[in-house]
């Protein structure tokens, strides 16, 4: 068995326990849920051998919300992999140019209106 190399073992980490933990400690504030999740997310944010799994787990909007308050980590890797967030498409509102703004100009009476302070 030495010229073979080692079949490396399955991930135990699931994505659908992750979210199945986080919907628990959503819905009943389960506190053993929420941390089981948190370990297993951290497993995946931490080993560069998980970080696709880990970003496709972002799409899910708990696990995205977990992750911008306490692992702080999806942004870090999709930095390194030299990822960007595709530019979001534009609307019918923003392809209008807008008008410049003019500069709006005071009356010229406005100073005589107003004493000065120092004629006090």
């Amino acid at each position: 068995m030495k010229g073979r190399p080692t079949p490396t073992s399955p991930s135990r980490i699931n994505q659908g326990k992750i979210l199945a933990n986080l919907r628990v400690a959503a819905r009943k504030g389960d506190r053993t849920a929420l941390s089981l999740a948190l370990d297993q997310m951290r497993t995946l944010a931490h080993s560069p051998r998980y970080w696709e799994r880990y970003l496709t787990l972002l799409s899910n909007s708990l696990a995205r919300l977990v992750d911008l308050l306490v692992i702080k980590q999806g942004d870090r890797i999709a930095h390194q992999k030299g990822w960007k967030l595709p530019r979001p498409a534009s609307t019918a509102g923003a392809r209008r140019k807008k008008e410049p703004v003019k500069a709006r100009r005071r009356p010229p009476g406005s100073a005589a209106v107003q004493p000065s302070l120092f004629d006090l």
